[in-house]
């Protein structure tokens, strides 16, 4: 059985009871084959930043983060939100160990460029990473005595600065060079909606610029369209965006399957 790579955003694990059903439905998935899981934290952040007076500030749903917002990223992210879901997967009967990208460098980035936004403005995203060439072979040696990483979005340059690395981002990029045989983002929505707004079933990598033109596609969305395209153009067989809200088995959770055919697939659901 080849790995899966399974992406959490932060609204899946905002308090003890929403980590407590997350870390249930992981050691499900967990139990299939080996598992690597990349974890977000958005919204816990945007209230901590508040707490210290700072305005998040988002690019086409990436957050632009100076040196105030990459310390709260660090301490949300790699402090109570990463440490309290280890403990639940462990309450849960699984056996996780707790990292960030800095570990191991398997978060190993470049500083992002300037953005070229969809408005065809360009953008500095400030200590923002890009992983580029990352060694796996941490997650692959935990993978193989049984243990399931999580792994916090954070990232590190080569000379030992940390970077604020997007969650979709980074679980695409471990996918690719992990040679995932399936990647699942769950978040907090049912999928990808169309402009009704109902879940797209099966959603082409063709489509993907057309939805984010047209607006369709916005904020978050459009990096997470643009992380699992990057998944599927590496050779990633499987990839899909689910809900995770209210799921015991992200495998058939509501949500959209991306394809490699040509335009939007018909089969919407609910």
């Amino acid at each position: 059985m080849g790995i899966t790579v399974l992406k959490l955003g932060g609204e899946l694990l905002e308090d003890q009871a929403a980590m407590r059903q997350a870390a249930d439905a992981v050691v499900l998935l967990a139990a299939e084959g080996p598992l690597v899981v990349v974890h977000g934290g958005g919204r816990a952040i945007d209230a901590e930043l508040r707490t210290r007076g700072i305005s998040p500030r988002f690019v086409d749903g990436l957050r632009v983060t100076d040196q105030e917002t990459l310390d709260t990223v660090v301490s949300v992210l790699a402090g109570r939100t990463n440490t309290g879901f280890v403990a639940a997967i462990g309450a849960a009967g699984g056996k996780a160990v707790g990292l960030t990208g800095a570990d191991g460098q398997i978060g190993l980035s470049k500083r992002a460029a300037p953005l070229q936004t969809v408005a065809g403005e360009s953008a500095d995203l400030g200590l923002v990473g890009e992983p580029n060439a990352t060694s796996a072979s941490l997650l692959t040696d935990f993978v193989q005595i049984g243990c399931i990483p999580v792994i916090a979005s954070i990232g590190v340059d080569r000379s030992g600065v940390l970077l604020n690395v997007n969650a979709d981002v980074l679980a695409a990029h471990l996918a690719s060079v992990l040679r995932a045989e399936r990647l699942i983002v769950a978040g907090g929505t049912a999928g990808v909606l169309d402009d009704s707004g109902k879940t797209i079933a099966e959603l082409s990598v063709s489509a993907i610029d057309a939805m984010t033109a047209s607006g369709v596609a916005h904020s978050g969305m459009i990096a997470k369209l643009a992380a699992c395209r990057r998944a599927c153009d590496a050779g990633v067989p499987d990839v899909s965006i689910v809900s995770g809200r209210q799921v015991k088995d992200y495998r058939e959770a509501p949500g959209t399957r991306l394809v490699a055919t040509v335009g939007v697939v018909s089969g919407e659901k609910q």
